[in-house]
This record gives structure tokens, sequence and C-alpha cells, in this order.
């Protein structure tokens, strides 16, 4: 736990540079909001210190953030309100457990499909934050606008996502309207995000 604490002190003391008070206020409140989750086991400090420096962008863009917002049953990484308008960043770090280490590749898809299917219709905008280092994988069918996406494309991406995420399966429906709006690449060790357009990012991944 100390350790946990200590490494968001030292991070919010980066990520205060430039900020006013009230600025300020709002991430030492999701910091606070962090350790009192973290003590009960709901978090862990990769995604934290990924939330934080996500939430200092959207503040500085005149946002309202909230880190492990409720949504009916679910618990999106960020939230954040700016007037009438929403935005969702689920962060993925893209890590494997040790009993898919023989279906990293798979795993990680069905996982980003699940994430896209369940959370981006619960706001305006909806985003995916991640590491400068990892390279997503979105699978194809959900780069494409709902619109283009074939009976058989949806599908079969609804059949990648119930090999591992089936309680409660994603739907049919869900799959067919999700939507991502941008990539968030996330630099902690400099405390910076680069927004990415979804095409953009995925003509540099293929």
């Amino acid at each position: 736990m100390e350790k946990f604490k200590g490494d968001l002190n030292v991070l919010l003391k980066r990520l205060n540079e430039g900020l006013n008070d009230d600025m300020r206020k709002m991430l030492s409140d999701l910091r606070d909001r962090l350790i009192y989750l973290h003590l009960n086991r709901l978090v862990k400090i990769n995604h934290s210190v990924m939330e934080l420096v996500c939430a200092k962008d959207l503040i500085l863009n005149g946002y309202v953030v909230n880190v492990e917002h409720l949504l009916d049953n679910l618990s999106c990484d960020v939230y954040a309100v700016k007037g009438y308008g929403t935005l969702i960043i689920e962060v993925e770090t893209g890590f494997i457990p040790p009993g898919h280490a023989l279906d990293p590749l798979t795993y990680c898809r069905a996982r980003i499909v699940s994430k896209i299917s369940r959370y981006s219709s619960y706001a305006n905008k909806f985003c995916l934050g991640i590491p400068s280092h990892y390279l997503m994988q979105i699978p194809t069918t959900l780069t494409k606008p709902p619109r283009y996406r074939t009976s058989k494309e949806v599908e079969e991406t609804k059949n990648l996502c119930d090999m591992y995420y089936s309680h409660p399966p994603v739907s049919l429906e869900e799959i067919r309207n999700a939507q991502v709006h941008s990539i968030y690449i996330i630099n902690v060790d400099d405390v910076m995000v680069r927004e990415m357009d979804l095409s953009s990012y995925t003509e540099k991944v293929v």
C-alpha cells in the first residue's frame, strides 16, 4: 500500500506542473480515489498511473474527470464530461495472463472487442488508452464504420469474443454498433498524452 501511495504521489508532483489550484485539486481527488480503491484491491498501479496521466490531459482541455466510474454493472477507467459531451477512455496495457501464454494475440484481440463493445455506447466519444510501447491489434470489423460491417463479420467477431468473454456475452447488436473514436498514446515516463484518430493508428500498426 505504501509503495502504491508513494508512486502516485511522485507522479502527482510531475503532473501538477502547469496546473492551477482547481486543476490540482481535481487530480488530488482522483489520486485519493485510486488509493481507496487499491486499499480494497480493486485497482493496480499500472492502470492507475495511466489513468492519472490521461486525466491531466482531459482536465487541461476543460473536462471534469472521474476514474473507475460506475456505469450500470460496469466500471470504466476514465469518464469525462464537458458541457453536454461525455468521453470514456478504457486503458489497455497488453497484459497477458499466464493462462494465455500460448494464445496471446487472440486473447488480446478478444479483450479489445469486449471493451469496445461493452463501453462505447455509454458516451458520445469512446477511446482506448495504451502505453507508447504497446502495438494494439484492433479487429478489422471494429475499424469500419458500423454501416459497413457485414452480418458475417459481426458474427465472426462475436465468436472471437465469446471464446473468452461469455459471462455475460457481448451481443451482436453491441458489436454491430460499437465504435472507437480515437487512441490515446500514453507516455508515463514523460507524463504526456498524444491522441490519434483510429485510421491513422491502424495504418501505423499494420
